[in-house]
């Protein structure tokens, strides 16, 4: 059996670099609505951001050499993706891993599971989004699997699918679909910067977007 996959598919970095110019609440939208991680897992720090490729691992709760093995093949601008289970009680990542990702240029570490050193990592600003905080350490002891497809709640990640992060949450999009979801973000942005500059000019948005024709779909009555 197989646990460590060292070939992943992988996007260029010019790929990258023009997904940057997103928002992942964006990029959501612009993708029907799918991708969003838990919206339990939020930056260690505000201001945040992560986007790259994803390195996926499945690891045992309160175990970290799985995670230590992706570390060790992770690329410029990859993101690792950990399923680290539900358990919040140990940090599974710290400030000397976060130091060997910024040392390999990495885009950032997006986990189920619990960090540590949080002082530390934000002081460095590697890009860290998990769904919890843990004093506690992890144990070198269970194997699990590296970039191998990955569910994190209803939403699967494969290697080299794109991941971006920032204040709002994390989502993933599939590398076979990158060029049209990025295409269609940036056209969302660009209608979103219309409907704001008739905003200031004193529009309302209930009519700009037509919602009255929605309240009455919907059989809302009004007050004379």
């Amino acid at each position: 059996m197989v646990h460590v996959r060292k070939n992943i598919p992988r996007c260029s970095d010019d790929l990258i670099e023009r997904f940057r110019s997103v928002s992942a609440a964006t990029v959501h939208e612009a993708m029907g609505r799918r991708g969003a991680l838990d919206c339990a897992i939020k930056p260690l720090a505000p201001g945040m951001k992560l986007c790259g490729r994803a390195i996926t691992v499945s690891a045992h709760p309160a175990d970290n050499v799985m995670l230590i093995r992706a570390i060790s093949l992770a690329r410029k601008n990859d993101v690792v993706v950990m399923n680290a289970g539900s358990i919040l009680h140990a940090g599974s990542f710290g400030e000397v891993l976060a130091c060997e990702c910024e040392a390999r240029g990495m885009g950032g570490l997006v986990t189920s599971g619990s960090v540590r050193d949080s002082e530390g990592i934000c002081r460095m600003g590697f890009p860290v989004f998990s769904a919890g905080v843990s004093i506690r350490g992890t144990a070198k002891a269970m194997l699990g699997q590296v970039n191998f497809p990955l569910a994190m709640g209803d939403v699967v990640v494969n290697p080299g699918d794109i991941v971006l992060g920032d204040d709002d949450g994390v989502v993933v999009v599939p590398l076979a679909e990158a060029e049209d979801v990025l295409e269609a973000s940036l056209a969302r942005n660009a209608k979103e910067a219309q409907v704001m500059e008739r905003l200031r000019a004193g529009e309302s948005l209930y009519d700009v977007y037509g919602y009255a024709a929605v309240l009455e779909r919907l059989g809302c009555v009004e007050e004379d």
